[in-house]
């Protein structure tokens, strides 16, 4: 399975819930990867708009009065693609396709309309159709629990490693184009070690009411099953703008932010990730994705 000439030699693909994941978990690893000349796909499931909203100016967001935040989100997220330097972003199925799903138990899990009711398999085939088309090596995705149990986000992992079986099998769908294997498949994670000493920091820094508590965080695991650590400082910045880019959802205070719950966590450059298919390219940890992948 050759990739098209006109495609660059490295291609990553990110599947993320909703507008402002992207930049809180993997910021800084886009940032770098789309400045070194990779493709960056961001896939996005939903446009969040179930979301709280930071601020009163713009309180009249809410699905519970104006319901706009979705469309508002929208333009956050175009200006945080701007900040990493990533242009190839897009809604699955297209905006507005799949609601918000809201958190765990509330009744907008059960709308016909949100993600967390949506057919898997409708929903990756819009996936399988990204995949073909921009024929990615690297695949980063949530774990089996969305990184902390949001509907949303476990749905999203759901449909990105159906997406990842589908597309590469010949007999799906061949009007989405030609099978397409992706080599890699990572999870996003924060080690359990780093995110309790940051939020010492935090703590420390004392920019915020209240100070998150790792079970606050997606992702946190046992040091140990952390495969690839990408260390990106240089692109720090631009993950901090990124993240302001979405303002109805983050406050950013130097190396630190919180969402609308206003509990301080630590902005960190360095990522982490569990490569769950495919090859390590290097001993581990790992420090690129595209270790061992043939470009």
């Amino acid at each position: 399975m050759t990739a098209a000439p006109d495609l660059p030699p490295r291609r990553l693909l990110l599947v993320h819930a909703h507008p402002d994941d992207e930049s809180i978990v993997t910021g800084a690893t886009m940032a770098r990867y789309a400045a070194e000349g990779a493709l960056v796909t961001l896939v996005t499931c939903t446009l969040g708009e179930g979301g709280e909203v930071i601020g009163p100016e713009l309180a009249h967001l809410t699905a519970d009065r104006d319901d706009t935040l979705g469309a508002h989100r929208i333009g956050e997220l175009d200006a945080a693609m701007a900040a990493l330097g990533v242009a190839d972003h897009r809604f699955l199925g297209g905006p507005g396709r799949y609601r918000d799903s809201g958190m765990m138990g509330v009744t907008e899990n059960t709308r016909p309309d949100c993600f967390w009711q949506a057919d898997r398999d409708e929903a990756a085939g819009h996936l399988v159709a990204v995949v073909r088309e921009v024929r990615p090596q690297v695949l980063v995705a949530y774990d089996e629990n969305g990184g902390y149990g949001h509907p949303d986000h476990i749905q999203a992992h759901r449909v990105a490693l159906r997406a990842y079986d589908l597309a590469a099998d010949p007999a799906y769908r061949p009007e989405l184009g030609t099978a397409w294997r992706i080599a890699k498949v990572y999870y996003s994670r924060m080690p359990r070690s780093v995110i309790e000493q940051g939020l010492k920091e935090t703590a420390a820094a004392g920019g915020f009411p209240g100070v998150a508590v790792p079970s606050d965080v997606p992702g946190v695991v046992d040091d140990g099953l952390v495969t690839t650590v990408l260390d990106n400082p240089a692109y720090a910045g631009a993950k901090a703008a990124a993240m302001r880019a979405h303002a109805t959802q983050i406050t950013v205070a130097g190396d630190h932010f919180a969402l609308s719950n206003d509990l301080g966590q630590p902005l960190l450059a360095t990522e982490y990730f569990q490569l769950v298919h495919g090859e390590a390219g290097s001993a581990l940890p790992e420090t690129d994705l595209f270790a061992g992948v043939e470009v």
